[in-house]
């Protein structure tokens, strides 16, 4: 059995999507499968600056849409690939445009989320306002996802609103199921020694406390939250905010002062894997009150490290916390500031971390392997664990 995974163009730089290419990768080699990434190549985009605006998102598009396709009906017809011992899955449901050139029988994909197609359509609850461009983009990335055989939903909540999708555009789901996504990397509790020598290089003194955020400045990530929860809890509690990921805008520092929260803020843009462990394992608190998500891979990270989590109560963030985190109304501070206060119960927080690691288990990367090989319908071979 030949598994091939079909990935994205590197200058993209869909920095998640690599690493979930590449786990998907390492898996099946460990499970004993030949396992190989095809990704589009840079032929007119490679002396661009960047694929991500002006003349070359352009030239990356002829290389992804017409180029690539091409490229890959020569390679199926080169090799001899249209056999029942060759297997294509498109990781990235961005890429389902490629379904057209891959043998339906033997291809399947990875639905992370739905958000920038519903918000396409006009969904607000989903946070992703569409350009023009974009409308015509994801209206056509929706047409062909809804014509895969075999797709993977990270979350319950991503599968139910595809399944809506495909039922307004009369298309009856066929084999398409949830496979939560694993670990993409190794997240653990780093050592009180260790942590506070890597924070105190970021701006972070030693066991000082403070609260959590990671991601980008997107609206649906409700970074604002956390400054109005630090209003709500007042007196109660002098620590600062630490967000991590995109730099902050100029809106949420301009609020940040006007509130006078300006000098109990701190950014770290872009933390390596390494520090952004020790920021997991030394927060007093992880806070995501994310208003849309496909999955939340920050929840799990966090609860792995140690971190009691507070997130938002909108799915799939309670499905993928198994409700081992504590769940407030992304839009009410107060209720993250009053689950908040809930952990200076020892016990309360102890048993949350407890939990956490728990759940930890069920994202194990051995896990959604196995999981992605039972929809490829290979189940002979035995299962070989991940180290």
């Amino acid at each position: 059995m030949r598994l091939i995974l079909i990935g994205n163009l590197l200058s993209d730089k869909q920095e998640s999507m690599s690493r979930f290419a590449e786990m998907l990768q390492t898996g099946f080699q460990n499970s004993g499968y030949e396992s190989e990434i095809w990704r589009p190549t840079s032929f007119l985009s490679i002396k661009a600056k960047s694929t991500l605006s002006g003349i070359g998102k352009w030239l990356g598009y002829i290389d992804k849409w017409i180029l690539f396709p091409l490229l890959l009906r020569w390679r199926i017809l080169n090799q001899g690939l249209n056999n029942p011992n060759v297997f294509f899955h498109i990781c990235d449901h961005s890429n389902s445009p490629y379904l057209r050139h891959l043998p339906s029988g033997q291809t399947s994909i990875t639905c992370h989320d739905v958000l920038a197609i519903r918000g396409a359509l006009g969904h607000a609850d989903a946070y992703c306002p569409p350009s023009s461009t974009g409308k015509f983009l994801q209206n056509w990335i929706l047409t062909n996802l809804i014509r895969a055989e075999k797709i993977a939903s990270v979350s319950a909540l991503t599968l139910s609103q595809l399944n809506e999708l495909a039922e307004i555009r009369s298309t009856q789901p066929k084999n398409w199921q949830v496979i939560h996504n694993g670990f993409n990397a190794n997240f653990y509790p780093m050592s009180r020694i260790e942590r506070n020598e890597i924070l105190s290089k970021i701006g972070l003194k030693p066991d000082e406390l403070f609260l959590l955020h990671v991601g980008s400045n997107l609206t649906r990530k409700n970074r604002k939250l956390l400054i109005d929860m630090v209003l709500a809890l007042g007196d109660n509690w002098s620590g600062r905010i630490c967000y991590a990921g995109h730099a902050l805008d100029d809106d949420l520092k301009q609020y940040a002062n006007s509130v006078g929260l300006n000098d109990r803020i701190i950014s770290i843009v872009k933390p390596d894997h390494t520090t952004l462990i020790a920021l997991y394992s030394a927060c007093q608190s992880f806070i995501f009150p994310s208003l849309s998500e496909g999955f939340g891979w920050p929840v799990i990270e966090a609860q792995a490290c140690g971190a009691p989590v507070i997130a938002s109560n909108i799915e799939p963030l309670p499905e993928v916390s198994g409700e081992t985190a504590f769940h407030a109304d992304p839009f009410n501070p107060q209720e993250f500031a009053k689950a908040f206060l809930l952990l200076e119960d020892t016990v309360t927080k102890d048993n949350l971390i407890k939990q956490g690691y728990e759940n930890c288990r069920r994202y194990e990367p051995s896990k959604m392997v196995k999981a992605y090989l039972n929809l490829f319908g290979v189940k002979n071979k035995e299962f070989v664990e991940l180290s």
